[in-house]
């Protein structure tokens, strides 16, 4: 065999010349084509490793009209575990159809988003995923997406039709404040996202409801709105701490408030109960009594992948629009803890009950709906 002349990026008739065959028999040995015979798919293989070569799988679908064999996923701030969990659960599912994921990050911005959407139809994604910006949905309607199948996470569509998946943000709200009511707490404060964030607007709705519930009155003293960012978090829990009568237990709308939170708390003077949404890791190893809505990101982006996929395939494009809600999990981490002893609050057995140390889960699921 005859060694072709150096390239930078070998192509299979590089590799065709240097086994001796035609670019046709590479490509069927590349395939796995049981008609080639053992000895050719041997002298293939060789010069393929000799020279380094790489199929280009995206060029061959663009060729025959296939896209790029892959799944776009936006998501707002890779900095949050929770979209790197995301991507986990799509990336699973969508390897068990031969597909690959091109991930972009719009860190929240409308404009940066919408580029990275026209970026990923250019590239022939065969659908996307993305949790939006905001409820700004116009780029991401079948008209200005050529029919290319799109599904929203963690937000509805807004103006549009489409699939999504959806976290029960207010069911799991609701249940963990209502544990720090059981507890003894009147004094709540709530550290949220921004209002204008579909989450963020659920996760208040289920903090009012759990006071509404209990019969306690909203302070709007101890409600406080910021962006997911750790420090920020923390600098609003030290203020929400130092005001006259401050709260005695706090809910966090998401790890990175929750992170943010015990970084407050572990300065303060007083102690302060703390519960929020989403687990992270390390949570059970911190000793402290904390209360966490917990779900599957992993299962939330695997759902999105299944809807998704399920447009791709012929003949079921014309699905109506589904919404798929994943249930959530109260867990309590930390020592025993009974319930809080104030001025003018009594408890129901009068001593106070302790739960159980370690992690332990509610049984009460929230209901897919």
């Amino acid at each position: 065999m005859t060694t072709p002349p150096p390239r930078s990026v070998p192509t299979m008739r590089d590799v065709a010349a240097l086994a001796g065959v035609s670019t046709m028999t590479v490509s069927r040995v590349l395939h796995d084509d049981p008609r080639i015979t053992e000895e050719t798919k041997r002298r293939v293989r060789a010069a393929v490793r000799k020279l380094g070569y790489l199929r280009n799988d995206t060029a061959r679908n663009l060729r025959i009209g296939r896209g790029a064999g892959a799944v776009g996923l936006v998501v707002n701030n890779l900095a949050n575990p929770f979209y790197s969990q995301l991507a986990l659960g799509v990336g699973q599912a969508a390897e068990q159809q031969g597909l690959t994921v091109m991930l972009a990050n719009s860190a929240g911005d409308d404009e940066r988003e919408a580029r990275l959407i026209s970026d990923l139809m250019s590239r022939r994604v065969v659908g996307i995923i993305i949790s939006p910006a905001s409820d700004e949905h116009s780029h991401l309607a079948a008209r200005a997406l050529h029919g290319t199948p799109v599904v929203l996470v963690a937000r509805p569509p807004s103006g549009i039709d489409a699939d999504c998946v959806l976290v029960d943000d207010f069911a799991g709200t609701r249940e963990a404040c209502k544990r720090l009511i059981e507890r003894g707490h009147t004094k709540i404060g709530f550290i949220g996202l921004p209002s204008t964030v579909w989450t963020g607007a659920e996760r208040l709705r289920g903090f009012r409801a759990a006071l509404a519930d209990a019969g306690i009155r909203s302070d709007r003293r101890y409600i406080r709105y910021q962006e997911s960012d750790v420090a920020a978090a923390e600098k609003t829990v030290r203020s929400l701490l130092a005001v006259s009568d401050p709260p005695t237990a706090l809910f966090a709308a998401n790890n990175r408030n929750m992170i943010g939170a015990l970084r407050a708390v572990s300065r303060a003077g007083n102690p302060v109960a703390l519960a929020g949404f989403d687990d992270f890791e390390l949570a059970d190893m911190l000793d402290l009594p904390l209360i966490v809505v917990s779900y599957d990101p992993v299962g939330l982006g695997r759902e999105a992948a299944r809807l998704l996929l399920e447009r791709v395939v012929p003949g079921d494009a014309d699905l109506p629009p589904r919404r798929v809600t994943v249930p959530t999990t109260v867990v309590e981490y930390g020592p025993p803890t009974g319930r809080l002893h104030l001025p003018g609050v009594a408890t129901a057995d009068g001593g106070g009950t302790a739960s159980r140390p370690g992690r332990q889960a509610s049984r009460r699921r929230a209901p897919v709906r």
